[in-house]
């Protein structure tokens, strides 16, 4: 059983668009590909150049990111850069088809690059986690990376990413040793990737139904559970007032800043799987364990 913490309803924000994206604030709407949601940032018909796309996917679903990009920001309109939150299989499915089209730059955090360079693969998922089928399938998930080449770049160490001015990268390790999340001050809006999410990933159920629940990451592909803690606590200190995730709906207001704040003070009890492969061993950049034989 993965133990959540309900969000009202009240607190789910974003408008379905033309092109299947749904519309959070003018310039950022997240598109659902099957399991995974990635973020198109940039005002609707921005054009050419004057966009980023942040997180790519999972793979076969290009053709429909493409479409859903043209009609928001104008048919053949590239982005700026596509800025990754990590390297995990639904957030790069996409990435070298659309890089390559695209002639995009690719960011990402430098502890993320083994994963997309071609050099290393993620620690195998931990599929006895609990909380349902997607938990037990998640041994048989790409863990290996992608190699983008020469479109990869390293996120500024400054904290300003590129391509969008007035948000900066936060580092949110322990899902992956890599992991970032977006953070715009001026509306206190919040790309958390999987840091934390907002459906039960674990269960084929939730991610049906899209319930608006607070989750800690999914737990069959996070192997450092104390830095993921700490990484919840990071963003629950912001006291955002708009969440987009890589899993789940979109939330806003003090419903979910609530609930953000007792997923921080309760990570232990709440995120973290009672028993687990990385409960016991966890496997980090530090010592190379998070760095697998591609």
């Amino acid at each position: 059983m993965v133990l959540q913490i309900p969000v009202d309803h009240s607190a789910k924000t974003g408008t379905m668009s033309q092109g299947g994206a749904i519309e959070v604030l003018p310039d950022l709407a997240f598109f659902r590909c099957g399991i995974a949601n990635l973020i198109f940032v940039g005002p609707r018909d921005a054009g050419d150049r004057n966009w980023v796309l942040v997180d790519a996917g999972v793979m076969g679903w290009a053709e429909q990111i493409r479409t859903a990009a043209g009609f928001r920001f104008g048919i053949g309109a590239r982005p700026t850069a596509i800025v990754l939150t990590h390297g995990h299989f639904d957030h790069v499915g996409a990435l070298k088809e659309l890089a390559e089209e695209w002639d995009a730059p690719v960011y990402a955090h430098r502890l993320e690059h083994p994963y997309l360079n071609g050099t290393a693969a993620y620690p195998p998922a931990d599929p006895w986690v609990g909380g349902g089928l997607v938990a037990l399938l998640s041994k048989v998930f790409p863990r290996g990376p992608v190699d983008v080449g020469e479109r990869l770049h390293a996120l500024p160490e400054d904290g300003t990413v590129p391509g969008l001015g007035g948000w900066r990268w936060i580092h949110t390790p322990g899902h992956a040793p890599g992991h970032v999340s977006l953070w715009r001050e001026r509306d206190r809006t919040l790309i958390a990737g999987d840091a934390f999410v907002t459906t039960a990933q674990e269960s084929i159920y939730e991610v049906l139904t899209q319930e608006p629940e607070l989750h800690g990451p999914p737990r069959y592909f996070t192997p450092d559970w104390h830095a993921s803690g700490v990484s919840v606590q990071v963003l629950s200190a912001f006291e955002p007032e708009v969440v987009v995730t890589g899993h789940g709906e979109a939330l806003r207001g003090p419903k979910m800043r609530a609930a953000l704040e007792r997923l921080a003070k309760e990570f232990d009890e709440v995120a973290v799987p009672k028993t687990g492969v990385y409960v016991e061993r966890p496997e980090r950049a530090e010592d190379g364990s998070a760095y697998h034989r591609a």
